[in-house]
């Protein structure tokens, strides 16, 4: 009743307050999501790629060029496909010379940028999780579905043969320039959506991969944002296969911005 009478004398604005005394927004977290390829593979993949010697000197040249470009982001904070325990330990490691040669990505990429990028902090955010691919392929195989996984087998086994070309011909930086390409990225999400064509019923295994799979990359993906603070500068090196739904994540997460990679990559 008050207010109505204050309003009413044309009082009311007082009530108010200005614009330049209300809370200023939080700062953005910018996030550049770096998909990368196993520089030490361990065979664990479906389709594996073919690597050679990363710690060669002309792949460490092109290694180091890499990080130089991509520290222009000037970022405070690296995250990594490590657990954390094991960077805690490693990187301790790393920083005081202890810790032996290794053609992991991790320590290639993420180490070696996080040390000469001055980063506050580097964290491991990998998370486990179940991938049921052999319970979808049984199933394809027994209801007519093989032709569909194969076709699908054929495009990444090209994929690799492509990123295999750019990397002995361009180096590096060219491969992680096509690895991070978001076009790219769209077309190599399309296998699951194809895994929901196979099923039916009650029996669904392209449903069940595909949720085991969103399942990981959304813990994943909580790692990142539950561990930022309100104008961090996040690099985050990861497996390029997980690029599409860590990118949609940070995309779709208000007070996030996605960076691309693709515009600091070196050529």
């Amino acid at each position: 009743m008050l207010i109505r009478r204050l309003c009413r004398f044309g009082l009311c604005l007082l009530l108010v307050p200005p614009a330049s005394l209300a809370e200023p927004a939080p700062a953005p977290v910018d996030v550049m999501i770096v998909g990368v390829f196993h520089m030490s593979n361990p065979g664990k993949d479906i389709h594996n790629l073919k690597v050679d010697d990363m710690l060669s000197p002309a792949r460490q040249a092109e290694i180091a060029a890499v990080t130089e470009a991509l520290a222009r982001f000037r970022p405070n904070r690296i995250d990594v496909e490590w657990p954390k325990a094991v960077v805690e330990e490693r990187y301790a490691k790393y920083l005081d010379g202890s810790l032996p040669p290794s053609r992991n990505e991790v320590v290639q990429l993420g180490f070696r940028l996080a040390k000469d990028a001055g980063a506050k902090s580097i964290h491991g955010i990998d998370v486990d999780g179940d991938f049921p691919y052999e319970a979808l392929k049984t199933y394809a195989d027994a209801n007519g579905f093989g032709a569909l996984l194969a076709a699908q087998g054929a495009i990444y086994d090209r994929q690799n043969a492509e990123q295999e070309r750019l990397l002995a011909s361009k180096g590096v930086g060219a491969a992680l320039r096509h690895l991070n390409d978001p076009a790219r990225l769209r077309n190599d999400n399309f296998f699951y959506r194809t895994a929901l064509r196979i099923g039916a019923g009650d029996t669904q295994p392209g449903v069940d991969l595909l949720t085991a799979w969103y399942r990981r990359n959304f813990l994943i993906c909580a790692e990142l944002l539950q561990r930022s603070q309100p104008g961090d500068r996040i690099v985050v090196f990861y497996g390029a296969g997980h690029s599409f739904l860590l990118r949609q994540c940070v995309a779709e997460t208000p007070g996030f911005r996605l960076v691309e990679a693709i515009d600091y990559l070196p050529k």
